[in-house]
């Protein structure tokens, strides 16, 4: 595009923008005015001033007119008529939604049909495509913005026009009476678990958005190149205020992949007791490596396995007590329950006899901070009530994976989502909180089963790579008091 046609369309957008400027600046235009005068008065006195300030002009006027990226910004110039249209159709399908009650004064309705879509609409900006990326609506003061449900019904109707393929962000802003919604980026998806760059008790769940957080970690994407991504860290340990994790998803939803991840990381610095609740034998893997105490399907074994984490924990509380709080867990020491499907596990438990799970999870979730045990579980998220007070309550640290309600999600969390899954969703997609902020879009890092065969051969090798070497003759290396992997056979 010409230079002379970039700075001319700069200049009539600076103008524009000083237009509508002049009437809102009553009370500021004073020290305005001063401003500019003694500017020019520099400018003649200076020598050159007159030049450099011509340049200066010139170089703001291309700024504001440079050729346009391929996005349309609704504050700085009108839509066109196909992209009034869509604002339109918005426009007319939250008038349902944001109906005025009988007795409202006609002229104060925002989204009423028929009337002016700019009067709710405050900000607006289309994609390359023609498609809306971003929107900033107002609207009236008599909804109820702190019901959850009414927020949920304008966000599924936001979602819908803006294309149930793609992942859209809200934010409700109620001191203003605005929402801004925004389409989010895809996530990357191929990225394999790996030797992640973390301090001891660190376990990274997964990556979010650029900017959602305040740490950043070389991460190998699989093509013989690291970038620098964001990652959602969870710290463990005594003075961690989230020691335990509960990872809540729909089938297929990614959830056994995120436990094998977890216990992958624990490994490099810690014993990790494997509980497959399914019977599945998706850990068949970590069976005899070095630091797992054991990996147990049935449910015979499994209980006895907890009774017997349940009885490490006591013990372990039992030696710092004796050593008068002063003595820390070493590193090595830490000890990791991993349990997936435990209601299932439960019920299972419960045909054959044997001790509920939940209830031997208690003491290792109410004390387990103190002794160095990190209990992580993993549950369908249509039977989280059947885990017990002591999950729900200990286990704060918290993922859900796969598309489901926000409102099941904010349930989950302890917070609203901010936002409404695409209609489909690769494994591993979910929602994180494991801290006291908000909820933050994550995506998991692929740790398939070795020996599926439906998994790459890539993200199949990474698992095999980080598992640790097959565990010597009398129990795995840095087992405190000798306990190995056959002391819960023993038991």
């Amino acid at each position: 595009m010409p230079l002379a046609r970039v700075v001319l369309r700069g200049l009539v957008r600076l103008m524009s923008a000083a237009r509508q400027w002049w009437p809102q600046s009553t009370g500021r235009r004073g020290p305005v005015l001063g401003a500019a005068a003694a500017a020019a008065v520099a400018a003649w006195v200076v020598p050159y001033g007159v030049l450099i300030a011509a340049a200066g002009l010139t170089a703001a006027a291309w700024w504001a007119g440079r050729a346009d990226s391929g996005e349309t910004e609704g504050t700085a110039q009108g839509p066109d008529a196909r992209e009034c249209e869509r604002l339109r159709v918005i426009h007319d399908a939250l008038a349902a939604v944001f109906s005025a009650p009988p007795d409202w004064p006609v002229e104060d309705r925002l989204h009423a049909h028929g009337e002016d879509c700019q009067k709710c609409i405050a900000e607006f900006r289309f994609g390359a495509e023609g498609r809306l990326t971003a929107l900033r609506l107002r609207y009236p003061a008599y909804f109820a913005d702190g019901d959850s449900g009414q927020r949920e019904r304008v966000e599924q109707v936001l979602a819908a026009k803006l294309g149930r393929e793609r992942e859209v962000r809200f934010r409700w802003e109620e001191e203003r009476n605005e929402v801004c919604v925004t389409v989010a980026e895809e996530l990357p998806t191929g990225w394999c678990v790996q030797r992640f760059v973390t301090a001891p008790g660190e376990v990274v769940l997964g990556f979010t958005d650029a900017g959602a957080v305040d740490r950043t970690l070389p991460v190998d994407t699989g093509d013989g190149s690291a970038v620098d991504a964001a990652a959602v860290v969870w710290r463990t340990g005594v003075r961690s205020q989230f020691p335990h994790l509960l990872v809540a998803g729909l089938p297929g939803s990614g959830a056994t992949s995120l436990l094998r991840c977890v216990a992958l990381q624990a490994l490099r610095a810690g014993q990790v007791l494997l509980i497959d609740g399914s019977g599945t034998g998706e850990y068949a893997c970590f069976a005899g490596r070095r630091g797992v105490v054991a990996v147990e399907s049935a449910p015979g074994a499994a209980v006895a396995a907890l009774e017997w984490a349940a009885r490490e924990t006591e013990r372990r509380l039992l030696d710092a007590g004796a050593a008068g709080g002063r003595e820390r867990v070493r590193e090595g020491r830490a000890l990791w329950i991993v349990v997936d499907r435990p209601g299932l596990l439960g019920h299972l438990a419960e045909l054959e006899g044997a001790a509920a799970p939940r209830e031997l999870l208690e003491v290792p979730l109410r004390y387990g901070r103190a002794a160095g045990v990190t209990v992580v579980l993993a549950e369908h998220i249509g039977e989280l009530e059947s885990l017990g007070a002591a999950v729900l309550t200990c286990a704060r640290a918290r993922v859900v994976l796969g598309p489901a309600p926000p409102s099941r999600v904010q349930e989950i969390l302890g917070v609203p989502a901010g936002g409404t899954p695409a209609a489909e969703w690769p494994a591993g997609r979910g929602w994180a909180r494991v801290g006291g902020g908000r909820a933050l879009r994550i995506q998991t890092p692929a740790a398939p089963d070795p020996d599926d065969r439906a998994a790459g051969d890539p993200q199949r090798r990474a698992v095999l790579e980080l598992l640790p070497p097959s565990a010597v003759c009398g129990g795995p290396e840095g087992e405190p008091d000798g306990e190995g992997a056959g002391s819960v056979q023993a038991i």
